[in-house]
């Protein structure tokens, strides 16, 4: 017998809620923006991945917690929290799986948390990740205590994810969120809102490349033809390659690391090139990537060769359909509580692209109103948290049951 269909919770019911839950999300996030929690202070991020943790245990999630080996330079990276939660309603009478991402990292060094503490000036919260992500997190884990407490159980699991280094890239944890991903229906991104308001409904991909080139030695003054100079091979490569950024929309190209020789007096046997490939689509960084590799088949030196590595690749989180009728969704849900949203794209790169980069789709930006991110004039709209909070809880509502599209 299929469960029986329950009136869902909507944004407007629950904002009352979440103006009640104010206070003691201020108080959080005062809390959480007083921990320094940089990238590279694993001790740092797991006190916010103590503090997060147990704040699941209290919304009835099993947690486990994840930590990871030393990398190759000696960094260790905090740990890493998966929390899951099963609801009343099985996938095949109509439940969704819903992954709910946010990271615990902040970009800033030890002692910013004392210099320049978390303050409220108006309408606008201030402090290191306020926005960035601490804001964001925790909106995430008040929307789940209000569903709780309103008693929405209309899904089949529930997943929140925390990872602990976002803002290098996610190399410790980027296996284990697309792990976590794989099987999610949906997916819900915290970092906040734009500055407008809008939510972010796609990310462009990074592509890093490194091109080698390798020439011939040969003394610059008293034998140079019998060199073949990898610096002036680079050289043209980099001309080349610039020029590359116009050629498709939504495509960068930028040769941001150069290097070359040892001695003056001696013709460049080798140089290299550091490539950054920034683009919307899979088929745009695939594109790029051709051309790169078109350009290195042929040197403009004589004598001159060139290698292609591509180092990593952090897929788009592409604007598809899926994740269209996603905003739809959260649009209709948002209007309803009197919040009119827009959706944007942008350049920046975040756990997102990896979850959408296993096909599941996503929306990011659902926290509240932020700013200045990466700044210390980084900043947070705290008169939008009740609005943002209760429209995040009820499109978690309203995804996670599909018996009334």
């Amino acid at each position: 017998m299929s469960a029986p269909v329950r009136r869902r919770a909507s944004a407007p019911e629950l904002l009352g809620p979440a103006r009640a839950h104010r206070a003691q999300y201020l108080h959080d996030l005062e809390e959480l923006v007083s921990i320094d929690s940089g990238s590279y202070n694993a001790a740092g991020v797991n006190k916010v991945a103590d503090w997060v943790e147990r704040r699941l245990h209290r919304l009835g999630f099993d947690v486990e917690r994840v930590g990871f080996p030393p990398a190759p330079d000696g960094h260790r990276a905090g740990d890493a929290l998966v929390g899951r939660k099963r609801g009343a309603l099985r996938e095949r009478e109509g439940g969704r799986r819903i992954i709910l991402a946010g990271h615990m990292d902040t970009v800033f060094e030890d002692g910013t948390a004392a210099a320049r503490p978390f303050g409220v000036n108006g309408s606008l919260a201030s402090g290191p990740g306020v926005s960035d992500d601490k804001g964001g997190l925790l909106a995430g884990l008040t929307a789940l205590e209000i569903l709780g407490e309103h008693g929405t159980d209309a899904y089949d699991e529930l997943v929140f994810l925390a990872t602990p280094d976002e803002e290098i890239g996610s190399p410790a944890s980027r296996d284990l969120i697309e792990a976590t991903a794989q099987g999610m229906h949906y997916g819900l991104g915290l970092e906040c809102a734009r500055e407008n308001g809008d939510l972010v409904i796609a990310r462009k991909g990074v592509a890093d490349f490194r091109l080698t080139v390798t020439g011939k030695a040969a003394h610059a003054g008293i034998e140079p033809e019998r060199g073949a100079n990898a610096a002036l091979a680079a050289a043209h490569l980099i001309v080349t390659l610039q020029a590359l950024n116009g050629h498709w929309d939504d495509v960068t190209v930028n040769v941001g690391v150069v290097r070359a020789g040892t001695r003056a007096n001696i013709v460049c046997p080798e140089a290299e090139l550091r490539i950054e490939v920034r683009a919307a689509t899979t088929a745009d960084v695939q594109r790029a990537k051709r051309a790169i590799q078109e350009a290195a088949d042929h040197p403009v030196v004589p004598g001159t060769t060139v290698l292609v590595e591509q180092l990593d690749l952090c897929p788009p989180m592409e604007d598809t359909p899926a994740s269209r009728r996603m905003f739809d969704k959260a649009r209709q849900v948002a209007h309803a509580a009197g919040v009119e949203l827009g959706a944007t794209a942008t350049g920046g790169v975040g756990d997102a692209n990896l979850i959408a980069g296993t096909g599941v789709p996503i929306l990011d930006g659902l926290g509240p109103i932020g700013g200045a991110d990466h700044t210390p004039q980084e900043w947070l709209d705290i008169s939008s948290v009740p609005q943002r909070v209760a429209v995040l809880a009820a499109l978690v509502a309203s995804l996670g049951d599909a018996r009334n599209p």
